[in-house]
């Protein structure tokens, strides 16, 4: 473990970062325009189709994040693997804002207050020779962060719960989508940067098998409460929904009548931060809707330094409880190893992960036709599984012709999968109407250098798609 140990306690140590709080204070007016723009341009179009009812009409009527800015300290600055360095620091804003909203049958109500506080991870890559040194900027919060929203006037007052968790929801989702890891916000630095030599791949993956918990009773109960259960004979009927950071939730089965319910059941996830955590929701599975028994949390790194196994106390609403649940962790390296691909085996029942294939989409090049008719994307199929590109348009400034995409699509390779592996196949879209394609034969990618087949893929009509299609297998870490 000793490889691994070294990863998981490396460290430039914690600055506070004073310098950093001094610049930012700066910036912070044009911060707030900035923000303010990508408020308007991106969380407002997301209300119509993630709020309930009338809620969905909302608009922003006025929006200025305030005087205050955001505040950083606990810097800890590492060197990547792939030529870039990357800045960790706690980051809390306790914004004074000035925001309305409105909407059709929605009386106008307003944040005063936005608490923000997370960890964010910048990631600067590729390091280059030529100023301004580093060509991109990619920012993420490590886990998902806290937020929470004062309101005024109507929201204030009957509807503010509603309008609370709807509103944060959106937000949240929005900030979890764009940037909490594995998902990172890009902001090119220099225009000729090259988004291969900028992506930062995963680290590995965690098989986590959630092992049981026991005196699993919820929070503590009244007398009369304890007594009226005893009545009924309500025992609990538990799952546990687990997930790491903004990747895919996993649940396991659901066991009946047992206070002390065992599981045994194992999933693979993919790690992009040896720090992101690991959220264990214990639910009770009723008829009426599921009843929360608590929550329990690590991270990858803890469990990891305590050997693989963990006992970890069971909290609801910030109250803790007698339960517990026990869970029990294996980190693998992903490796450019064809032999590792071929030669893993899965232990998770269902098929876990025996390999990783990613795709990257750099840019498009030599489109055809009417600047102002061009809405190009990329589409990416890999037997059931397909992923979209963002859609571009043209203005002032952008070459609509040779539009850049920089984005990245993974899909974990199960045993299954790799008996019989299909094609890549990266299609150019226009709208929605597909106007070229190519398939990459399987083959082809696991005879290339290093398992990575990188080129400008020819789809035909005189336009080419500069894309890198690569396999990584697994390899215990040790």
């Amino acid at each position: 473990m000793a490889g691994l140990i070294q990863k998981l306690t490396a460290s430039g140590g914690s600055e506070s970062a004073g310098f950093l709080n001094d610049i930012v204070e700066q910036l912070w007016p044009n911060i707030n325009v900035a923000g303010c723009k990508m408020a308007k341009d991106i969380v407002e179009p997301m209300f119509a189709s993630m709020l309930p009812g009338p809620l969905a009409t909302l608009r922003f009527t006025k929006l200025d994040l305030g005087p205050v800015p955001l505040k950083i300290s606990e810097v800890d600055v590492h060197k990547t693997d792939h030529n870039g360095i990357k800045l960790d620091m706690d980051v809390i804003w306790e914004g004074e804002s000035d925001i309305d909203l409105a909407g059709n049958m929605v009386p106008k109500f307003g944040i005063k207050h936005i608490h923000l506080k997370g960890r964010l991870s910048i990631l600067l890559a590729p390091l280059t020779n030529v100023i301004p040194l580093i060509g991109a900027a990619q920012v993420a919060f490590i886990n998902p962060p806290e937020l929470k929203l004062d309101f005024t006037d109507a929201a204030n007052i009957a509807d503010c719960f509603l309008v609370d968790k709807a509103v944060r929801k959106v937000i949240l989702s929005i900030i979890s989508s764009m940037a909490v890891l594995p998902n990172r916000y890009l902001v090119k630095l220099d225009s000729n940067n090259d988004y291969f030599k900028t992506y930062l791949p995963h680290i590995g993956v965690l098989r986590l098998t959630v092992e049981r918990a026991v005196n699993i009773n919820g929070p503590k109960k009244s007398r009369t409460k304890r007594f009226l259960d005893k009545i009924v004979k309500d025992i609990p009927d538990c799952f546990c929904k687990v997930k790491i950071g903004a990747g895919e939730e996993w649940r396991t089965s659901t066991k009946k009548n047992d206070h002390n319910p065992e599981w045994n059941e194992s999933h693979d996830f993919l790690v992009a931060d040896h720090d992101q955590r690991i959220i264990l929701d214990v639910q009770d599975d009723d008829l009426v809707g599921d009843d929360d028994v608590g929550i329990a949390t690590t991270t990858v790194k803890d469990i990891l330094l305590n050997g693989g196994s963990q006992e970890l106390d069971i909290v609801h609403d910030g109250v803790p409880t007698d339960s517990k649940i026990t869970l029990h962790a294996k980190f693998f390296n992903l490796v450019d190893d064809a032999s590792a691909l071929a030669n893993t085996q899965s232990d998770v029942d269902g098929g876990g992960i025996v390999g990783l294939a990613t795709v990257l989409i750099a840019s498009a090049l030599g489109l055809q036709g009417q600047r102002d008719e061009l809405n190009p994307s990329i589409k990416v199929t890999w037997g059931d599984k397909e992923f979209y590109t963002a859609v571009k348009s043209y203005s002032p400034g952008t070459d609509i012709f040779n539009p850049s995409f920089d984005q990245a699509f993974q899909v974990p390779v199960t045993a299954d999968l790799l008996a019989n592996p299909p094609n890549f196949r990266i299609a150019l879209l226009n709208k929605k109407d597909e106007v070229g394609f190519v398939e990459i034969p399987f083959s082809n990618v696991l005879d290339a250098p290093s398992l990575v087949k990188e080129e400008k893929f020819d789809v035909g009509s005189g336009a080419t798609v500069r894309a890198s299609v690569s396999l990584r297998g697994l390899r215990p870490a040790h």
